[in-house]
């Protein structure tokens, strides 16, 4: 008896203290840059989408999976292996992860893989349609109604169709022209550079003259001598490239361009058809970006035909996503009219617009509208920007309905009838979850989660706050990572995680409360890592947003501020010891805090940082600072080369050798000032890398960093 009784004591003691282990297990560098993540997302399903209004498809590794609406029941419905059996194609051979795909009708895929298109009957084994485009091509556009796939090859675009012809829709020996990629360096919205038409008939495309653009030296120094790869950058209140868009008929072999008339230095933004391919309509924006005016053309003759509707704003007017037709006479526009991005119904024939949704909160993403055209699906920033939402909206009436159900992000992919749809839902506390619900918002079932890869590592605690903005009245939203349990009366260093400019949200009620595996890791060891959107940033409305025009840096950085006071007051955080770290704007927001609050942040890390607005690229930079011409002062006050004479935390700034964004001459500038200056500076770059550092060379970045703050803050 005595036995067992030791051997159970035995037994719970070893339970226990593996049950501690578990509890207590420390994260690796490796394992917070990327191995979790690798962990996490090799079980994520991938490409969902409805094959038809009751059954819907994802990708698990080599395979296709399908369920269905009422039974739980996981079908095959394509693997990898049979790919390569139907197809005969090599590129098929031994995949390890199932190809991107489209549903065309029940029975009928598309499937993309490297540089192979093809068309499947998957009822009959066959395939319908190959399309093999060359190796060096990019830019893929396929329509699957001509079944025909746009490309570019360098700077040209070609269009190879199913009967094996290929077609130049444009070239040119000069390199300073190009055709079929994105223009205005992927501001508005813009990430491609054809667009088809809704029946094929149609491609039109972007057509980039940068002669006119000064070269910027990039170097190659991998070379044995090294080689300069010069790029064509417009910096703020110089001489931009000119853009024309061009329509190629399919049917007559011939190209049209489009009448968008003068001053050639405009953005041709936001390109869509009409409902029948009639009219080809484009959101025109004067380089100033005060004034839009969306105009109609005749993609026959290239004529233009009407402006529309216009938008004006003192300030800045900037189109992010093109008209969508819910009818042959009416299309859906997002716009910031009313102060927040809401959606309105157009009427071609009236020239009547109409408000359809309405609230000081914005939509973040049109979904579409159900097949009675009654009611139109829309993710939002709703009821606060911390929250996803998804939300329908009565066409006739403007009624509003609350379609998802639990507080935290939601993301809604609705089959084609919108009577149920997939819903993607996190929160704080909850990994990607899917779930198959109602139009009603009614979970149905579970379908998939994404594991909690941190339930075994040693936890810390996430809190969300709301703080005052420096104007004492807007809310600001803050996440705080820290080490569980603070032990009392001790006080721990601050790292302040920044970016801060417009389009970027980073706390949210999503997992962790949108703060990465770094953050966890540091906690873990004994930092408050902290970050806070500050006014600039996005989904809060265009007040919000803009209330940096004309002096970038200097809202955002009061209110970074008001955030460290916050954090102060809360009795934990060690006064001597505040670091920031941020990239690209965060890098530019590092050095303006160091360089505005000299006494206050004892370290920074700043990775690509803008330096002087004067180097940064037209579009960007003039929507928020003008030019240098008309803004003297705002580009003067906001320079960090006058503000280096301030420094005196220790700085590391980190730059791509190739980058070409934030070009290095910003860095080497500030450098360059701290040696006039007297100001010691710690600086480190990564040669072969563009504007952020990535893959296993992250590893890296993320060790360095670390290590500079154990350094000199911990």
């Amino acid at each position: 008896m005595k036995k067992i009784i030791l051997m159970t004591i035995v037994l719970i003691t070893i339970v226990i203290n593996t049950y501690t282990w578990a509890q207590e297990k420390l994260m690796s560098i490796d394992e917070a840059v990327q191995g979790l993540y690798r962990t996490m997302y090799s079980q994520q399903i991938y490409y969902v989408q409805w094959r038809n209004n009751q059954l819907f498809t994802y990708v698990k590794g080599d395979k296709l999976y399908q369920q269905s609406i009422s039974q739980a029941k996981e079908e095959v419905v394509l693997t990898g292996q049979r790919l390569f059996e139907i197809t005969k194609d090599s590129v098929f051979n031994d995949i390890r992860l199932f190809p991107a795909y489209e549903w065309i009708s029940d029975n009928t895929i598309w499937i993309k893989n490297n540089h192979v298109f093809c068309e499947l009957d998957i009822k009959r084994n066959l395939v319908n349609t190959r399309i093999l485009c060359p190796d060096s091509a990019d830019n893929f556009d396929v329509n699957t109604n001509n079944k025909s796939v746009a490309y570019t090859i360098q700077n040209n675009l070609y269009v190879s169709t199913s009967n094996g012809k290929t077609l130049c829709i444009g070239s040119d020996n000069n390199k300073g022209i190009v055709y079929g990629k994105s223009v205005h360096r992927n501001e508005f919205g813009i990430n491609k550079g054809t667009f088809w038409s809704n029946t094929g008939r149609y491609l039109a495309f972007y057509r980039m003259d940068e002669t006119m653009v000064t070269e910027y030296p990039l170097v190659d120094i991998l070379q044995r001598i090294a080689e300069t790869k010069p790029i064509r950058y417009p910096m703020a209140g110089m001489k931009s490239h000119e853009v024309s868009i061009g329509v190629y008929d399919m049917q007559t072999n011939k190209t049209i361009y489009l009448n968008t008339g003068e001053p050639k230095e405009q953005y041709l933004t936001n390109i869509a058809w009409s409902y029948n391919d009639e009219y080809i309509l484009v959101a025109v924006l004067n380089r100033e970006q005060n004034h839009l005016k969306m105009n109609m053309y005749n993609p026959q003759t290239g004529e233009f035909i009407k402006t529309l509707f216009e938008e004006k704003n003192e300030r800045y007017v900037e189109p992010l996503n093109p008209v969508v037709y819910v009818t042959p006479e009416s299309f859906i526009w997002q716009s910031q009219r009313d102060g927040f991005n809401h959606l309105y119904l157009f009427d071609t024939k009236t020239n009547l617009f109409k408000q359809i949704s309405r609230g000081t909160w914005v939509i973040t993403s049109y979904i579409g509208i159900d097949t009675k055209k009654e009611w139109i699906y829309a993710e939002a920033a709703y009821p606060t920007a911390l929250e996803r939402q998804i939300l329908k909206f009565n066409i006739h009436t403007g009624d509003m309905k609350v379609v998802s159900t639990g507080n935290g992000t939601h993301k809604g992919i609705f089959n084609t009838s919108f009577t149920h749809y997939i819903d993607v839902f996190e929160n704080k506390t909850t990994p990607p979850t899917y779930f198959v619900a109602n139009n009603e918002g009614k979970q149905m079932r579970k379908i998939h989660h994404l594991p909690d890869v941190l339930k075994d590592y040693k936890p810390v605690s996430i809190e969300m706050v709301t703080i005052k903005a420096a104007d004492g009245k807007t809310d600001l939203y803050g996440r705080i990572v820290k080490p569980a349990p603070l032990e009392p009366n001790k006080k721990y260093p601050l790292i302040l995680y920044v970016y801060g400019g417009p389009h970027a949200q980073l706390v949210q009620d999503e997992w962790l409360g949108g703060a990465t595996f770094w953050d966890y890791y540091m906690a873990q060891r004994g930092y408050i890592v902290a970050t806070v959107d500050n006014r600039g940033s996005a989904n809060r409305g265009f007040e919000f947003e803009s209330c940096i025009y004309r002096q970038l840096g200097v809202n955002e950085a009061h209110d970074q501020m008001e955030f460290v006071k916050y954090l102060l007051r809360q009795g934990y955080v060690d006064e001597n010891r505040v670091g920031v770290y941020g990239w690209s704007y965060g890098g530019f927001m590092t050095l303006t805090l160091m360089t505005t609050f000299p006494d206050v942040f004892k370290v920074g890390v700043a990775g690509g940082p803008v330096i002087d607005w004067k180097y940064y690229e037209v579009m960007y930079g003039e929507r928020y600072m003008d030019t240098p011409q008309e803004n003297p002062d705002g580009y003067d006050k906001t320079s960090l080369l006058n503000k280096v004479k301030n420094l005196k935390g220790k700085a590391l700034i980190i730059h791509g050798y190739l980058d070409d964004t934030v070009v290095l001459q910003h860095s080497l500038a500030f450098l360059e000032k701290c040696i006039k200056n007297g100001i010691l500076v710690d600086y480190f770059v990564y040669p072969t890398h563009a504007h952020n550092v990535r893959g296993k060379d992250r590893i890296h970045l993320m060790k360095k960093v670390t290590q500079y703050f154990d350094d000199y803050l911990k």
